[in-house]
């Protein structure tokens, strides 16, 4: 029976966690400021290589 309230206990905290880090993200998103660098020219096509680890270039991929 304890476990019981104990699981929706935990469920509850979450779900209200859960709805807290939503409306954080959608306050940051407007008040997120346009992107006014330059486009990059002769960088890496597709997801930045920084992030994953790997970089390709001319069909050799590197990691670092």
């Amino acid at each position: 029976m304890t476990d019981d309230k104990n699981a929706e206990a935990r469920e509850t905290r979450r779900r209200e966690a859960a709805e807290r880090a939503l409306a954080e993200a959608e306050a940051r998103r407007a008040d997120a400021k346009p992107d006014d660098r330059p486009e990059e020219f002769s960088g890496p096509r597709g997801p930045e290589p920084t992030r994953y680890g790997d970089w390709e270039k001319k069909g050799i991929a590197s990691d670092f």
